[in-house]
């Protein structure tokens, strides 16, 4: 019987031997490439932690001790132990998350893959035990780049400051950045580091230097005490988290579960906060995982379990598109330079550092900061142009605020993944961007429909040298293109009906093109007549809107983006200022957080779908001839028909 199966609970693992746990290792990861290839997900990081994840279960007693994982797509090891075994909707409808979730599993403290909050959980953690006097350990896990945001040091600035509360914070790194220090003075110093004897003989050292030797006895302990520092770092990189305060354990075999137990029970039992560095493999013991030198198989879809090669192959995405096009434009200006989050694969950049490494710039995880860093550069006369996902720019609003429009820079934003994303769950959909950006004075935001338009609106947007300015697309495949059949202002009308006095006027926002185009489809065969345009620029709304709207029964408009302070709220706005007085019915994602599932079920859920917009639209035009409303049978049969 393999050894996973029996592994119902951490505690489970208390009986296992040494010999045991490596085969207990082997069969998760055996488990993880067969599991992970047939949904997609988080492949390397979690090949990383396996023997990590086993150690620290075995030390620390979840859920008592809270493990936070940071971020926490490297979680799939934890839930394996804590009973969560069917991986085989990982990531889909009714299937585990692809992080951590409270309402899977009381293991389960927060729900992050937002990097780089950890260590402030901690630290708040941490209080909460020290004031209720619980007899519990906070155990936070940061690695795989969190560590470069600057929440991470805000709070390990304030984690320092309390030397006897216990917190232990695992330093997950799987860089390669330093060689492992094995063996016994290593493993000894470690020791000494985290006891109390080691602090009072420094203490007690001190005292008697400069009591006993006042002349000589300041200068001589700096010495002996510079040397020993000195002498520790040649050991061990601790340095800069000791100088900050926190005891520092380290390196550590990351895949040696006896040096991890040993090391996490020293700290455990320190009773303050203590740094515990692990050197891991990312990717480890899956051989195409290990080959892939741009990322380890960090994120993957589906693939062949033997070879490590997609199932099918993917067309062209909105990702390959923004890319392609950045070259082009890279070779046209020179002025041209590209910023991303730790992301340069991700959004798209990569083709753009290898034709022009010296114009990208990689400022870790670290939005806030990137900003910033944007508008100094376009200050100082190039346009920047920075590539984050959509969810990801909700960190660095005030920046964008306060930083860049407030002093009119000349920075594009391109804003990957926005709108309903599906799988990676509630903290991975784009759906707040076009709200929030709302409020910006002078930013503009472009939502391009199909790949041409992607194509275009960049070029549009890195034209503007004195304010900031949007593009945001959508995540997968890219469609065909939806042509334009004339042009209204700065507008795309892509639907006319060729009628005088049409009924609805339906505003499309970017890529929900197509199912616009069906929602006028099935208008048209309920008698109802429907124009369809593509404002491409949502912000600011275009002057021609009102007098067009003015033109129509009904205003409709659909955005991939939440309903309130979205795209309908800004055109309503902008009728009532224009002092035109429309029925106005806005779509789009409601207020709430959006479970996992895939892109189109949760637009399904939420009812953005061509029948369930066309069955609303046809009850308020009817309500309008004062007509009894229509039934959703007759629209449904439309659609039924039209199959």
């Amino acid at each position: 019987m393999p050894l996973l199966t029996r592994i119902r609970g951490p505690r489970d693992l208390d009986r296992l031997s040494q010999e045991e746990l490596a085969q207990l290792a082997e069969e998760i990861r055996t488990f993880l490439v067969d599991a992970v290839a047939k949904t997609g997900g988080h492949l390397g990081p979690n090949l990383g932690v396996v023997e990590l994840t086993i150690a620290m279960h075995r030390v620390f007693e979840s859920p008592k001790d809270k493990i936070l994982w940071d971020t926490g797509h490297q979680s799939y090891v934890h839930k394996l132990l804590t009973g969560r075994q069917d991986f085989s909707k990982l990531k889909q409808k009714g299937g585990l998350s692809g992080y951590p979730s409270q309402a899977e599993s009381e293991h389960d403290v927060i729900e992050n893959s937002h990097a780089s909050t950890v260590l402030g959980w901690a630290d708040g953690l941490a209080k909460a035990n020290e004031l209720h006097d619980r007899d519990a350990h906070v155990v936070a896990v940061i690695g795989d780049g969190a560590l470069t945001g600057g929440m991470a040091w805000e709070a390990l600035n304030n984690i320092a400051d309390a030397k006897d509360r216990p917190l232990v914070i695992v330093v997950n790194d799987n860089e390669r950045s330093y060689a492992p220090t094995i063996g016994g003075l290593a493993n000894h110093l470690a020791t000494l580091r985290t006891t109390d004897g080691y602090e009072r003989f420094l203490a007690r050292t001190k005292e008697v230097l400069l009591e006993r030797t006042p002349v000589v006895g300041k200068p001589l302990y700096e010495t002996l005490h510079g040397a020993k520092k000195g002498f520790k770092d040649f050991i061990a990189p601790q340095g800069m988290f000791e100088d900050l305060g926190l005891k520092y354990v380290g390196p550590i075999d990351g895949h040696d579960v006896e040096a991890l137990e040993s090391a996490l029970a020293r700290a455990k039992r320190f009773g303050g906060p203590v740094i515990v560095h692990c050197l891991t493999e990312k990717g480890r013991g899956y051989q195409p995982a290990l080959q892939d030198e741009a990322d380890r198989f960090h994120g993957i879809g589906p693939i062949h379990p033997d070879t490590g090669l997609p199932i099918k192959a993917s067309g062209a995405d909105w990702t390959s598109v923004f890319g392609d096009e950045m070259v082009r434009l890279g070779h046209e200006r020179g002025d041209i330079v590209a910023i991303t989050a730790a992301m340069l694969q991700p959004v798209g950049l990569k083709k753009f550092a290898d034709a022009f490494p010296d114009r990208i710039y990689d400022v870790g995880i670290a939005e806030q900061h990137g900003a910033v860093s944007a508008a100094g550069l376009a200050t100082g006369g190039v346009h920047p142009v920075f590539a984050v996902y959509a969810t990801f720019l909700n960190r660095a609003f005030d920046q964008v605020l306060m930083d860049v429009a407030l002093h009119k820079c000349g920075v594009t934003f391109v804003l990957d993944r926005a709108g309903v994303t599906g799988t990676d769950g509630a903290s991975h959909n784009g759906m707040w961007d076009m709200s929030i950006l709302q409020v910006v004075p002078g930013l503009r935001i472009a939502a391009p429909r199909d790949a041409d338009q992607v194509r275009a609106q960049l070029r549009e947007a890195v034209q503007v040298d004195d304010a900031p300015t949007v593009v945001r697309f959508s995540k997968g495949a890219v469609g065909p293109a939806v042509p334009a059949v004339g042009r209204v202002g700065g507008m795309d009308v892509l639907r006319e009906p060729g009628t005088v006095t049409p009924d609805v006027l339906l505003v499309s926002v970017g890529a929900l093109a197509p199912m616009c185009l069906e929602v006028a489809d099935l208008l048209d065969k309920q008698g109802i007549t429907t124009t369809v345009v593509d404002p491409r620029w949502v912000k600011p709304v275009d002057e021609a809107m009102a007098p067009l709207a003015e033109r129509h029964r009904v205003v409709v408009t659909v955005e991939d983006n939440s309903r309130v302070g979205g795209v309908g709220s800004a055109v309503a706005q902008a009728l009532r200022d224009a002092g035109v007085d429309v029925p106005l019915r806005d779509f789009g994602i409601p207020p709430r957080f959006l479970d996992h599932a895939s892109r189109a079920e949760v637009l399904a859920e939420i009812g953005l779908t061509a029948p369930d917009i066309a069955r609303q639209v046809t009850g308020l035009v009817a309500k309008l001839d004062g007509r009894f409303d229509r039934t959703a049978a007759e629209v449904d049969s439309v659609e039924a028909a039209r199959d």
